[in-house]
């Protein structure tokens, strides 16, 4: 597969880490892939931090990478906000440094409150925004700022648990001025796509994710091929009930992917049959009448018998429970 493209756009938590530590083989296999002439990008919507602390970050796992290397979700936002403002506009910034940072590399002037009448408001993550913050946003949109999100992500991991995402935040000030944002820059909207491209002159980019709705989503969004890899968020119970605009190009367990050609599953009826499995859905149950070898092809045509049946079937509902979607057979 590295072959047959030009760029990775990876996402980060997920696929090149989980929590504290990088995803075992990664760091080994990115460089594999840097040296068959294939370009890496770091795609994050977390606009909290800038391209240097997230390079940072990485090289400290292992993982090879340069500030120019990491696109966030802040660049995209000012990037969209710059193609919407005079030079040297002010915008009111709701979030941290990543945002700042961003705005200022455009050319803009960033402000912290709304009587200093800024053209536009920017919002994004970070664990420092509280009422007031988002107060000044809200008077901000109600004089008629423009208004940008960097991200909707409704959750973020934290060391307790999970917690209240921009799109949490974003939803508050919404609620309060009872408009929406006009532009969301991150995943999966274009926006932090479109900055990837631009910045890495891409024309065969493989969106790599973990997640349907941001990752997979995003990708269809941008017409771009996506692979799904299952060392973060999605399970095969959610992969099995995606909607048609979260499938991904390309399934796999790990990121080893990269390296192997890749089949689709065979169709013979109600079975979908690949690398000596046969998957097929029967009494609202995912079955396999045959197993092979290789786990992967078995979770390739274990989601193409799933799609089938939410698609075709009609006592599928979006709503209806598949079973046997978390059967020993569809485990790693």
């Amino acid at each position: 597969m590295a072959d047959a493209y030009d760029c990775a756009m990876l996402d980060l938590d997920g696929v090149v880490y989980v929590g504290p530590h990088a995803v075992e083989g990664v760091p080994a296999l990115l460089d594999r892939a840097r040296g068959q002439g294939m370009t890496l990008a770091f795609v994050t919507n977390n606009a909290s931090r800038t391209p240097q602390s997230v390079a940072a970050h990485l090289n400290e796992l292992g993982v090879e990478a340069a500030a120019s290397d990491v696109v966030t979700s802040a660049q995209a936002a000012a990037r969209e906000l710059s193609a919407r403002l005079d030079p040297g506009a002010k915008v009111l910034v709701i979030g941290g440094k990543g945002l700042r940072v961003a705005l200022e590399e455009q050319g803009l002037t960033c402000v912290n409150r709304a009587d200093e009448h800024p053209a536009a408001v920017v919002q994004g993550f970070d664990r420092s925004v509280g009422w007031e913050q988002l107060a000044e946003a809200t008077y901000a949109v109600h004089a008629g700022a423009l208004w940008v999100a960097a991200n909707l992500d409704l959750t973020v991991p934290t060391a307790g648990g999970i917690a209240p995402g921009n799109g949490t935040l974003v939803n508050a000030v919404a609620a309060a001025a009872n408009v929406r944002p006009a532009v969301v820059a991150g995943k999966p909207y274009r926006p932090l796509f479109d900055e990837t491209v631009r910045r890495i002159a891409s024309e065969r980019p493989l969106v790599v994710g973990d997640r349907l709705d941001t990752d997979i989503e995003g990708a269809r969004n941008c017409d771009a091929d996506s692979l799904l890899v299952m060392t973060g968020v999605t399970d095969p119970p959610a992969l099995c009930r995606a909607r048609p605009e979260q499938r991904p190009s390309y399934l796999a367990w790990t990121l080893d992917a990269l390296f192997d050609e890749h089949h689709a599953p065979v169709r013979h009826g109600e079975t979908f049959e690949l690398g000596g499995w046969q998957v097929a859905v029967r009494d609202q149950r995912l079955v396999a009448d045959e197993h092979g070898a290789d786990r992967g092809d078995a979770l390739r045509a274990a989601a193409s018998a799933a799609w089938a049946w939410y698609d075709e079937d009609s006592t599928a509902r979006d709503d209806a429970t598949l079973d046997g979607c978390d059967a020993d057979w569809l485990q790693p």
